[in-house]
Formats: structure tokens, sequence, C-alpha cells
């Protein structure tokens, strides 16, 4: 099967990096300048597939792909790979880790017994358990991660009973930081951090998603306070001359109107 469209799309994104002819915008770019549109990209697909919007889900795609392309562009004049280079890379490792697919089916039956291969396979190509990459993704996510790929080797624990009252004991211990009398933020800051990872790690006993669990708080709390807003102004009060009895009261209004 033949791409005409991609390799039209490939040459569009070389005009737009044509030294002489090409955009000055897309000429000042660099790897590092880029990194924060995939990132942002990125997110701006997982909202449209949330929303089931497949319109918004061709365009966000493109607009991810967009950075790869650009990411193979500025490689490839450097001398360092490009898109076909990426995509031949991609296809060797798609075939190493699926040996069930690619050499003999009997190998894996399940996805479940895919997904174990797989951590194997990725592991027999790292000397060390967890890779720089672990930690350079969202925070929450990272935790998760790294709580599942520990309990690999079982260093997790047995229940989620226990897995609360670690939660507890850091929360203590962030507690006990807030009440010193010489309050060093250097050592709160990581007690916080602390907190943060066994929730993450309750989240993950309770079989959820921590990143999908906080992303529905965050829209919850978006939409409570958009309602509170609406509210206010139905009402011909200006939230920002209310005080913290007044907001609360408000708060508490458009909790139960919401649940109704």
């Amino acid at each position: 099967m033949e791409y005409p469209e991609f390799q039209n799309l490939v040459n569009v994104i070389a005009k737009l990096r044509h030294p002489v002819d090409g955009c000055p915008w897309d000429l000042k770019q660099t790897h590092q300048s880029l990194l924060k549109y995939l990132v942002e990209e990125t997110y701006e697909y997982v909202h449209a597939v949330e929303k089931q919007d497949f319109t918004k889900m061709e365009e966000e795609l493109g607009d991810v792909l967009l950075q790869v392309l650009l990411h193979s562009q500025i490689a490839s004049e450097n001398d360092h790979f490009d898109i076909e280079s990426v995509s031949k890379t991609l296809a060797r490792k798609m075939i190493e880790r699926h040996p069930h697919v690619f050499k003999d089916k009997s190998i894996a039956q399940s996805a479940d017994e895919v997904s174990k291969n797989w951590e194997e396979i990725k592991q027999k190509d790292s000397e060390n358990f967890f890779k720089e990459e672990d930690v350079y993704m969202p925070s929450l996510m990272a935790a998760d991660k790294i709580g599942a790929k520990s309990a690999k080797v079982n260093f997790d624990w047995d229940t989620v009973e226990q897995v609360y009252v670690k939660v507890e004991e850091e929360l203590g211990e962030v507690l006990q930081e807030l009440r010193e009398e010489h309050r060093s933020d250097k050592r709160l800051k990581e007690e916080v951090g602390d907190l943060l990872f066994s929730v993450a790690q309750l989240s993950r006993h309770l079989g959820f998603d921590p990143e999908d669990a906080l992303r529905e708080a965050n829209k919850k709390f978006i939409n409570r306070f958009s309602h509170m807003e609406n509210k206010a102004k139905s009402e011909n009060k200006n939230m920002k001359h209310m005080n913290v009895e007044q907001l609360e009261q408000l708060w508490q209004e458009t909790k139960k109107e919401l649940k109704k």
C-alpha cells in the first residue's frame, strides 16, 4: 500500500524548514524548543478521545504527527536520523516485541501473556530495572508505573489496607513538618512528594489509574466552579468581592444543585 498523502506531508515539512524559502518560525525551532508543543498536542488528543470527537481526533493526531515530522526533519538536517529511519527502527522493535505474531503464535495466547512477554523483552534490552525515562513523564503517571514495576519483583504492599496505613503515615509526616518551629521548605516539599507517591500507590492498589482519577477530579472541580460563577452572576454577586464564608456557602449550594 502506498501513502502519497503522507509523502506529500513529509515534503511540506521539509519545505517549511528550507533554509532559503522556508518559514522563519519553523527554521528557528530546535528539538528543545518543540518539546512543549509535543506535550501540549498529546494532551489535546487525549481530550478529543475522551470527548469521542473523531473529527477533532483526526485533527489533533495530525498535530502530534507534525511534531514527529518536525523532529525528524531537524535531525535529518544534521545527519542524525530521519522519518524513514524512525519508521525502520520502530518496525524492527515491534517485530522483536511481538514474537507471538511474527514468529510463534504459541508464545502468547492472551493479552496478559503478551504484556508479560513485552516487559520481559524490554527488561532484556536494559541493564537496569528502572530507566531514566521512567521519571520523564507526568509525575503521577510515573509514580503509578514505578509502583507497578516494583510489584513485579514483589517489592510492594500486599493489601490496600497496608497502603492506606502508609498514606496516613506520610500525611502525618507532612503535618509534623508543618508544625515545626523552624520549618524547612525543602523537607516539607520532600514530605509532600512522599505523600503524593503513596496516594498514587493507593489508587493503583484500588485498580484506578491515578492520572485518570486526578483528571476526573480536575474536571469535576472546574465544572462546579463554573456553575458557581454562573450562580453568583444570576444573583448579581461578584465572587471577587465575596469573603471566604460566602464563597464556601455558594460552593456548598452549587454541589447540592449539581447532585440534583
